[in-house]
């Protein structure tokens, strides 16, 4: 099977896991990088077997283009909730779509889209996630774990909504629980998040690797609009800490604890004076897994 990728990610290439991955089950994976500095790119002459888009949008609309022009299948990835008049159009064309929960299957089902679905979430590796141990000691910090210790994961921008995270830990240190919040991650929003900060006590270590921070983590909060997936929370669950989350993504079903975006602080103060201990619910395919899975839905 020949296959033509439409990406928007510049680092889907030979080297990147994720295409070696796909790569192994295929016998040709071509990619055409569609961006902001490249809106629009010439479809290729070869022949291919699929061309499938990372998106319904207008990287589908390129996809269903570049299908029709070289008599290839038409195969759309779906990792939003979010679907637009473009997005229901393309996805109606399509001849195969692949999405990563069962909710957004429900949406897209709802969409009037009739071609088979497969639910087949982001690939992740959660074996290191699996081994850590829990630490009294902060290495990240370098002193004891004296304190709960909330931790929040993402992009600073707007849908990730990282503003509410301080609001949480305002109303959970009112609430008479001594924590501390550290936000893993950059964005357009971490000067407004500074400005706000006001004397709690937060840190902001940047993007680094979670599992030091999880290893000390007493809860994972999500303040997400919407999620695609929610990679963070499956690897916070796998490591046994508990997350406290907004019905997005495959919260609810991964296992975390969901609450109202209101209701957030409570649910973590919650979490924390009862020390529980997170549970993933579902369990994640392994690579070959994984990649045969993918290579299905196509």
């Amino acid at each position: 099977m020949k296959v033509l990728m439409i990406t928007g990610d510049r680092r889907f290439g030979p080297g990147y896991p994720r295409y070696d991955l796909q790569k192994s089950v295929v016998d040709d994976l071509a990619v055409v990088y569609l961006g902001r500095s490249a809106p629009w790119q010439k479809i290729p002459a070869e022949r291919f077997d699929v061309v499938t888009a990372q998106d319904p949008f207008w990287r589908g609309l390129f996809a269903w283009r570049a299908a029709r022009r070289i008599g290839a299948r038409l195969n759309i990835q779906v990792h939003t909730s979010v679907l637009n008049p473009l997005g229901k159009f393309v996805l109606r064309r399509a001849d195969s779509v692949r999405v990563v929960s069962e909710r957004i299957k429900k949406q897209v089902e709802a969409a009037g889209v009739r071609a088979p679905i497969t639910v087949l979430p982001v690939y992740v590796d959660i074996s290191k996630f699996r081994n850590i141990v829990r630490q009294p000691f902060d290495v990240a910090q370098g002193k004891p774990h004296n304190q709960k210790t909330m931790l929040w994961i993402g992009r600073f921008e707007t849908e990730k909504d990282p503003l509410l995270a301080l609001g949480v830990l305002e109303a959970v240190r009112q609430e008479g629980v001594d924590t501390r919040l550290v936000m893993l991650g950059k964005g357009s929003l971490e000067k407004s998040l500074h400005a706000r900060v006001r004397g709690l006590p937060v840190e902001f270590p940047g993007w680094q690797d979670p599992v030091p921070y999880l290893a000390v983590a007493d809860v994972v909060l999500s303040t997400s609009k919407h999620e695609s997936y929610g990679a963070s929370t499956i690897e916070a669950l796998a490591a046994g800490v508990p997350v406290v989350s907004p019905d997005v993504g495959v919260a609810r079903e991964a296992g975390a604890v969901v609450a109202a975006r209101q209701d957030l602080a409570h649910a973590v103060a919650e979490v924390l004076r009862n020390s529980g201990k997170g549970e993933l619910k579902i369990q994640p395919l392994n690579e070959q897994e994984w990649a045969a899975q993918w290579k299905k839905s196509l």
